[in-house]
């Protein structure tokens, strides 16, 4: 069963001025959700493979999964077992890890509608599964979420939770809290109303739901909504901030990360992109989208809300991963959660109130011109600002942000921050949309670039506490992986060419990386197999919206396929083909 717990995570001591997670569980050998545990840090408080030796690593089995598109997900291992989720059609797969090579226990076909492939704004992706109690939780391409007998693979219950009539699509990991499984929506691209859920465990019954646009009363905004700053107060602003009934179509999609402070009780997500990304077309601040809502676990009310880029103008969605930390701040002890924005900045902010502590660029930013701290809002540049029969050019970070989906780790022995980048900037023109549900609805022509310096790609590391990049390094193609880090000081990523990579914690030296068969979107793990030894495991298939161009095989003299994104990656064919492939890696 997942339960909570404040106990910290590695085998061996911090340093002593190093702030620590929250919400963590003592290092037991596993990985059971996807972010590894309710703090978020992708954090393996395993230590075998280290600085040392970590040069020594050898492929220990592989696995396909025999679907070569978009492998987003993180391998979930509980026990002797590890599960795995694939892109549409959605198998979830269950791998002996008692016997050698890790064989198939079963396979779970779960057979979603095949319209949901067409309807699907960035590739048919999946971000992984959750287990507790016994059971695999994970969500379908057709907006269906499905509880299986992890022992079984025997389906216990499926609920039909979004319709793909009106573009609604769900790709993102769901999260076990408190017997409630919860999950969200995707289709922002197609004017679908954003939404979260928690389902009971053990019926699939729904037990809350917040919508992210619309009346207080459907938004979950109640008596205990306290906001900090003045822009996010006021009654039924999901209406109000909105051109008539346009919040109907408003986008605010729950697709991303969601983190759980159990002292608290509460939940932290992002809300994304407001539909369209034509600007004009929805004058306000167009709550409740582009923000970070915090809820209470057991009812879903709502009881802060931050709004990262208010009448969003660049398709920044707000859907990124939140670190929940324990650490000082100007001299006091704050429970913190860090977030490293789409719109390229790394917030600072207290999770009891939703104050922003800091807000720092930790990439080219063009687009915007800072945080005002006072009051928390979003400062754009006039200049960048997409207008229809105008090309605005060079606006950075592009649509995807300095930073996608893709979550960063956190480690409480180094202090930093493993940051995957994305160095692209882009030329715009804004265009009319008409809502049409089941259509793109999105107003824009997008050309993507590479970013200053001409590297379209970036792995960081950041040191929170100094407020500043402690060093980076620069890839050929915009980093799409998720990070991990361990206790043996070493943090890996994959590339969108193929090579996974593993990196001197403290340092950022390369120390070691091995070609897989394709591109890597997925986000590795780390976990204890019943032999007793350290093993590290990662999905390879390229696509995502970055890798479009090669999982959709879509022509590269196309500057606006993929929304754009092409334009940035033409040559990403010449360096990799699709793929489906498991790869994990052990000492000899």
């Amino acid at each position: 069963m997942i339960q909570s717990s404040t106990a910290q995570e590695s085998n061996s001591q911090p340093d002593a001025i190093s702030p620590r997670s929250a919400a963590v569980q003592e290092e037991d050998g596993q990985w059971l959700m996807a972010a590894k545990n309710y703090a978020s840090t992708r954090f393996s408080g395993l230590d075998e493979i280290n600085a040392m030796n970590v040069k020594d690593l050898k492929v220990a089995y592989t696995f396909s999964t025999g679907v070569n598109r978009g492998q987003e997900a993180a391998p979930i291992v509980a026990g002797g077992t590890m599960y795995v989720v694939t892109p549409f059609p959605n198998y979830l797969y269950a791998l002996d890890l008692t016997k050698p090579g890790a064989p198939p226990k079963w396979k779970f076909e779960p057979n979603p509608d095949p319209s949901a492939q067409g309807i699907a704004c960035c590739d048919v992706v999946n971000r992984g599964a959750a287990y507790a109690d016994g059971r695999v939780f994970f969500n379908t391409l057709d907006s269906q979420t499905i509880a299986v007998d992890a022992e079984t693979g025997k389906e216990l219950w499926r609920v039909q939770l979004g319709d793909i009539n009106k573009g609604e699509t769900m790709t993102m990991a769901p999260l076990l809290v408190k017997g409630k499984v919860i999950v969200g929506n995707s289709g922002g691209e197609y004017g679908v109303r954003g939404w979260i859920a928690a389902l009971d465990a053990t019926t699939g019954t729904t037990v809350w739901k917040a919508f992210s646009t619309g009346p207080d009363a459907e938004v979950l905004i109640g008596p205990d909504f306290k906001p900090f700053y003045a822009m996010d107060q006021g009654k039924d602003l999901g209406v109000t901030t909105w051109p008539p009934n346009a919040w109907e179509q408003g986008g605010g999609n729950v697709w991303g990360w969601i983190s759980y402070d159990p002292e608290l009780n509460l939940i932290y997500y992002g809300t994304g992109n407001p539909g369209p990304w034509n600007a004009d077309l929805r004058p306000g601040d167009n709550k409740w989208t582009a923000g970070i809502f915090a809820r209470d676990a057991d009812t879903g009310q709502a009881r802060w809300f931050y709004q990262w880029s208010p009448h969003d103008l660049y398709d920044h969605d707000g859907v990124n991963e939140n670190i929940l930390l324990n650490m000082q701040w100007d001299g006091k002890a704050r429970k913190l959660l860090v977030r490293p924005e789409r719109n390229g900045h790394l917030y600072v902010m207290d999770r009891a109130t939703g104050e922003v502590l800091s807000a720092d660029p930790f990439h080219a930013i063009t687009g915007t011109l800072g945080v005002d701290l006072k009051t928390g809002r979003l400062r754009y540049n006039p200049e960048k600002e997409p207008k229809v029969g105008r090309v605005v050019r060079d606006i950075c970070p592009a649509a995807p942000g300095a930073k996608d989906w893709n979550p960063s780790a956190f480690s409480p022995r180094t202090g930093l921050l493993y940051l995957p980048h994305i160095n692209i900037c882009m030329d715009v023109e804004a265009t009319e949309a008409n809502y049409i549900a089941g259509t793109p609805y999105v107003g824009m022509e997008v050309r993507m670039k590479a970013g200053p310096g001409g590297h379209r790609g970036e792995f960081s590391a950041w040191d929170i506490a100094a407020r500043k990049e402690a060093w980076t390094i620069n890839e050929k193609f915009p980093v799409w992986s998720g990070a991990l880090v361990t206790a043996g000081d070493v943090v890996f990523y994959g590339t969108l060419d193929g090579w996974f990579k593993a990196l001197d914690a403290r340092s950022g030296e390369l120390l070691w990386q091995f070609k897989t068969s394709s591109g890597i979107i997925g986000q590795p793990v780390a976990y204890r197999g019943p032999d007793g030894k350290q093993y590290v495991a990662v999905l390879s298939g390229v696509g995502g919206w970055s890798g479009a161009i090669v999982a959709g095989d879509l022509d590269p003299r196309d500057a606006t396929a993929a929304l754009g994104f092409v334009n940035a990656v033409p040559d990403l064919k010449q360096a990799t083909t699709p793929g489906g492939t498991l790869y994990v890696f052990a000492l000899p």
